[in-house]
């Protein structure tokens, strides 16, 4: 499948965090299907770009497909997704990944960070959460800046058994702002998706609006 080109990522993040659901994510030898996605905005204060430009936080102003990678709390390298017009701080919060291919890769990579033995990473746990996901594809901090089209991070349009994946949106985790915001989206009983796994609702189901945004949600704002 093709590598997303900029335009896909130069919208409203909530609608590419949406829609990054079911594309894959390949990076030196290894690649897994996007199963869990979070979305971020300079409005809201959990976002990094709401301090505003930094240098910490250039990336995440630039052009949009670019990869924002960074370190957590000084542990696990996360990858991002830049996406709106340059001079706006959004990205999307690659949460985990389906493997698919280069699982073995992934594994001894896992294995290696974690200090464990191999054969007791179960494939699902691979790549269930943001730092694992990194882990095992080996993204480096250095890759911080670089295209998501043609860089050494790509990320492919979904194979057609993924495009209509019923997905559940939620509350974003791990961070202590703007935690009433909708802004998860995970695919619905993906045994690969981080904990904790959403409640499922029937208003979860919401299909995107009429201008590609879930109903209620409004990035310009920071609010619902």
């Amino acid at each position: 499948m093709r590598a997303l080109r900029p335009d896909f990522y130069a919208r409203p993040v909530l609608e590419v965090a949406r829609e990054l659901i079911g594309c894959t994510v390949e990076h030196d030898g290894a690649a897994g299907v996007i199963v869990e996605t979070e979305a971020y905005h300079q409005s809201e204060p959990a976002c990094h770009a709401f301090a505003g430009l930094t240098p910490r936080t250039q990336t995440l102003f630039g052009p949009p497909g670019r990869a924002y990678v960074y370190r957590s709390y000084g542990v696990h390298a996360l990858l991002n997704a830049v996406c709106e017009r340059e001079g706006v701080g959004a990205a999307v919060l690659i949460r985990a990944l389906a493997p698919s291919s280069g699982v073995e890769a992934m594994r001894a990579r896992r294995a290696r960070a974690a200090n464990a033995a191999r054969a007791a990473l179960a494939e699902e746990d691979l790549c269930s959460g943001p730092g694992k996901l990194t882990q095992a594809l080996g993204v480096r901090l250095s890759e911080n800046g670089s295209s998501l089209w043609r860089g050494p991070v790509r990320i492919r349009e979904p194979e057609r058994c993924w495009r209509e994946m019923a997905v559940v949106q939620g509350t974003r985790v791990g961070i202590n702002r703007a935690t009433e915001l909708r802004w998860r989206f995970c695919v619905v009983g993906s045994r690969h998706v981080s904990r904790p796994r959403p409640r499922l609702a029937s208003s979860d189901r919401r299909p995107l609006s009429a201008g590609g945004r879930p109903a209620g949600a409004d990035p310009a704002s920071g609010r619902r």
